[in-house]
């Protein structure tokens, strides 16, 4: 039998029962849908994990404080800070693949502005950290080594918080109060957005580290260190320049190290290995509607067999192989899988477009989940259609044309 004559015979049997083919169809709209839309989030979530971290800035490496331990239990990391603006000066004058390296003093304040009051975090830094973080300004000017010597008085604000001081005005050039030390505004943050755990990466001001020292914190000590190095496969290496740079300052000889460096290729690591192991479940958990809509059509299947069984008897009986037969049943099956799968892709790319646009979240609908949904439910048709197919092409001829 032709290919073409087999596949007007199985679009026949579909159309003369519409409505048993669109309930049979629904199982596998229902489950592909479903896959789908948990792919969309899994994938979102991870693209935007990726731009998240991307944020932080460009070849990032931190270094942060160490641990300490008392009676012989850790009390976990950042606990014993020896980190001085002395260790980010040897990183900058020793380290040979290192592009850029600023000190971080981190404290938080609250702000007067002609609006009112803004408490936030307030970053003293050197002229490396926009080159590290990427980071550009909107208006004004970022300060340079000459303002960091002089510990001038002077702030760069996050687009959240000029928002907040300075509503609808262009706020370099006015005086802010943090604290009880006045202020200039020099300029104001490119927005950054949030970050992988969800801050505000622009609710913030930066200034001269050395400001922020002798004016606001007062604290010798980092909060951190960041380094930038020239290209990201030269990110291992440096992390060991790093560290042997920081034990020779720390003098530590045989003692472990005191400080923790990491990347941020380890912390996209992690957070994207956590969100496919998520992604992965809940495809799974998605996938066992596939399952049940290919019983669908296996039960469906079967009782078009059974009600078919004379019409089969006289195919067979005018000459109609066996092998026929399964073939025209096996089409059907695949058929619909396949009217089901497209079904479903197109509910579920829908879905995902609802999802995003009432939750918020971040969807993608990759073009491999297309090809992946069609063709699973096209094998979900070959799988539970093969045994009705199969009992069809072995009926007795004779048996099928007695058949009442």
């Amino acid at each position: 039998m032709k290919q073409r004559t087999l596949l007007k015979l199985a679009w026949q049997s579909i159309l003369k029962n519409k409505m048993r083919t669109l309930l049979t169809m629904l199982g596998i709209v229902i489950g592909v849908g479903a896959v789908i839309v948990m792919v969309a989030v899994g994938n979102g979530a991870q693209s935007q994990i990726a731009a998240s971290i991307t944020s932080l800035g460009t070849n990032l490496i931190v270094v942060s404080p160490g641990s300490s331990a008392q009676g012989g239990v850790s009390q976990g990391a950042g606990t014993f800070n020896r980190l001085t603006t002395a260790d980010a000066v040897q990183l900058k004058l020793d380290g040979t693949m290192l592009s850029a390296v600023s000190p971080v003093i981190q404290t938080r304040a609250v702000v007067i502005g002609p609006a009112g009051n803004w408490r936030t975090s307030i970053n003293g830094v050197s002229p490396d950290y926009f080159t590290i973080r990427d980071w550009s300004v909107t208006s004004g000017d970022i300060f340079d080594d000459t303002d960091v010597k002089a510990a001038r008085k002077i702030a760069l604000l996050g687009a959240t918080v000029a928002k907040n001081l300075f509503p609808g005005v262009d706020a370099v050039g006015a005086q802010i109060q943090i604290g009880h030390v006045p202020f200039i505004v020099s300029a104001v943050l490119a927005v950054k957005g949030q970050n992988s755990t969800g801050a505000d990466q622009d609710d913030v001001i930066l200034m001269p580290y050395t400001t922020a020292q002798n004016r606001l914190s007062g604290n010798v000590r980092l909060g951190q260190i960041l380094v930038s190095t020239f290209s990201p496969g030269d990110i291992p290496a440096a992390q060991a320049e790093i560290t042997d740079i920081m034990r020779n300052v720390h003098k530590l000889g045989d003692s472990p190290d005191d400080f923790t460096v990491r990347n941020q290729t380890e912390i996209a690591a992690a957070a994207t290995a956590t969100t496919s192991v998520m992604s992965g479940l809940l495809a799974a958990i998605a996938s066992i509607s596939l399952v049940v809509g290919g019983i669908g059509i296996m039960n469906i299947m079967l009782v078009s067999v059974t009600e078919r069984t004379r019409e089969i008897g006289i195919r067979m009986a005018i000459g109609a192989r066996g092998s026929d037969v399964l073939t025209q049943f096996l089409v059907e099956s695949v058929v619909m899988s396949i009217l089901g799968g497209i079904g479903g892709l197109i509910a579920g790319y829908a879905g995902s477009l609802l999802l995003a646009h009432f939750t918020g979240w971040s969807t993608a609908v990759p073009a491999s989940a297309v090809l992946i949904a069609v063709g699973f439910s096209a094998g979900v048709g070959v799988f539970f259609g093969y045994y009705p197919a199969r009992k069809a092409a072995a009926l007795n001829p004779i048996e099928a044309l007695r058949y009442e």
